[in-house]
């Protein structure tokens, strides 16, 4: 089998981590959406932030972080702005940088929203997993989140 092909197992496992993937972030949308009327990508965004020191983050890093195209977390941010939740700094290094900042409103959205979001990763992930099951799950991520050096010729 050449380094191209896919047996019909690989094909198997590859489809069901996606749907695996897509099902938990369907689950983790919807809790969020019912109890905080807030999306999961916007409670990415904010959980970023909350995490950063001072809480804040170049754009650029963001956008990193939460797994979005650059004009994707632009548009997610202008809307943070509009509600308060996420404010934008300009860089005093680099005049073309811009940093994503925390508002208190947002840091008081994201204390409401952390607790269901932690209990739905609780429910529709953690609590299917065993003791051994996440010290493998976290072996296979890791292996799949390393880096990978090219090899040269």
């Amino acid at each position: 089998m050449t380094s191209s092909t896919i047996s019909v197992a690989e094909l198997i496992v590859w489809r069901g981590m996606l749907r695996a993937q897509a099902q938990i972030s369907r689950r983790l949308q919807a809790d969020l959406l019912a109890h905080h009327d807030l999306a999961l990508a916007s409670y990415d965004v904010l959980m970023h932030l909350g995490e950063a020191p001072g809480g804040r983050l170049r754009m650029n890093d963001l956008a990193d972080r939460v797994l979005l195209s650059r004009s994707g977390l632009t548009r997610l941010v202008d809307r943070l702005e509009r509600e308060g939740l996420v404010a934008r700094q300009s860089c005093t290094s680099d005049a073309r940088g811009l940093y994503a900042v925390l508002t208190s409103a947002g840091r008081a959205r994201l204390a409401e929203a952390a607790p269901t979001y932690r209990q739905g990763v609780r429910e529709h992930m953690l609590s299917r997993l065993d003791e051994s099951d996440l010290r493998t799950f976290q072996h296979i991520l890791d292996k799949l989140t390393a880096e990978q050096v090219p090899v040269r010729a």
